[in-house]
């Protein structure tokens, strides 16, 4: 019930803004120009949002600012932090005056590649899940005024928005500059990606075992894990509980048999991005593979894929190896994206 409640208050928050606020309506998508890893297909950005470096700048500086929030000491940086992929590193993140979280904070990468965001994907843009923690109760707490108000009184800020946008001080100019920032939060130089370049010892023998298994018919993981940002961008139960008090994708869609499901999230830089799962449940990479291993427990609607796999305590090592491969050194450390 409480998280119906709070979806509500959400929704309601986007319909007010809706009503003057053109970026939270579905888009059109549009390629856009900004460089990205090889083999990685180009960013794909709303016509009405394109990337600028003055706006990428903007949107940085407003995602370590903890003036957004309604008590001023929480930023988007709090709960996302690039050490970590810019994920948390508590099960549930804390709100302005230390409100318990529902769900984990999940990491910021690769996000323009997604199609919906939140686990339960009811953000149809990353402005859209933007506005979402800036006006949820037991996140950010505030309100477009608020953003407003407290942005009109920094000099700084009114001569970085005449600049970027031509105008004062404002939520939706706030919200755009912000989305652009976390489109630009790009991964993709991991070992992995070296050797699949053509690098044939940027993997150890572990880690290419481990590639093999998780690529494989046996495992399937790759099924649900897959292309360039390790995720199908889609809904699945996964037994992490036999009863779910957080039903996940139900919320959004109303249907029975989404309850439980959760978006898939990337396994980009997963050995960072600790504890796992939407409830923040399992606490370590090894516990993340020995519940695939076990098959999970029983629900009416998981996945039929996750089942016992029978896996060897070397095979699991090796797994295990693999998803470290995955970690992107340059993305963590890029000064770009680290707070102005």
């Amino acid at each position: 019930m409480r998280l119906r409640l709070l979806c509500g208050t959400i929704t309601c928050a986007f319909v007010l803004l809706a009503c003057h606020d053109p970026t939270s309506q579905p888009a059109t998508l549009v390629p856009s120009g900004y460089p990205v890893p090889e083999g990685f297909p180009p960013l794909r950005i709303p016509p009405d949002n394109p990337i600028t470096a003055e706006k990428i700048e903007l949107g940085r500086r407003l995602f370590y600012d903890e003036q957004l929030s309604r008590d001023g000491n929480l930023s988007c940086a709090s709960c996302h932090q690039q050490q970590h992929a810019f994920s948390d590193t508590i099960a549930v993140s804390r709100g302005t005056q230390s409100e318990i979280g529902l769900r984990n904070a999940p990491p910021l990468v690769n996000v323009a590649y997604g199609s919906t965001w939140f686990w339960d994907g009811r953000a149809r843009s990353i402005e859209e899940q933007i506005l979402g923690a800036l006006t949820s109760p037991i996140e950010m707490a505030s309100d477009t005024a608020h953003v407003a108000a407290r942005l009109a009184t920094d000099p700084t800020y009114r001569s970085a928005f005449a600049a970027t946008f031509g105008a004062l001080p404002n939520a939706r100019d706030a919200v755009r500059a912000l989305a652009t920032f976390c489109r630009i939060l790009v991964s993709g130089n991991s070992r992995y990606d070296r050797y699949r370049h053509g690098d044939s010892t940027a993997l150890t023998e572990a880690e290419r075992r481990g590639m093999a298994l998780f690529f494989s018919s046996r495992t399937r993981c790759a099924e649900c894990h897959s292309g360039i940002n390790f995720t199908d961008n889609n809904f699945h139960s996964i037994g992490i509980h036999s009863h779910y008090y957080d039903r996940g994708r139900y919320y959004v869609t109303g249907n029975e048999q989404d309850i439980g499901k959760f978006k898939t999230p990337t396994l980009r830089n997963v050995a960072l991005t600790a504890p796992y799962m939407n409830d923040g449940t399992l606490a370590t990479l090894d516990h993340v593979l020995e519940h695939y291993a076990s098959g999970g427990k029983p629900f009416i609607n998981k996945d039929p894929r996750i089942r016992p796999l029978g896996l060897s305590s070397q095979e699991l090592a090796d797994l295990r190896a693999f998803l470290y491969a995955l970690t992107d050194s340059t993305f963590i450390t890029n000064p770009l994206f680290a707070k102005p």
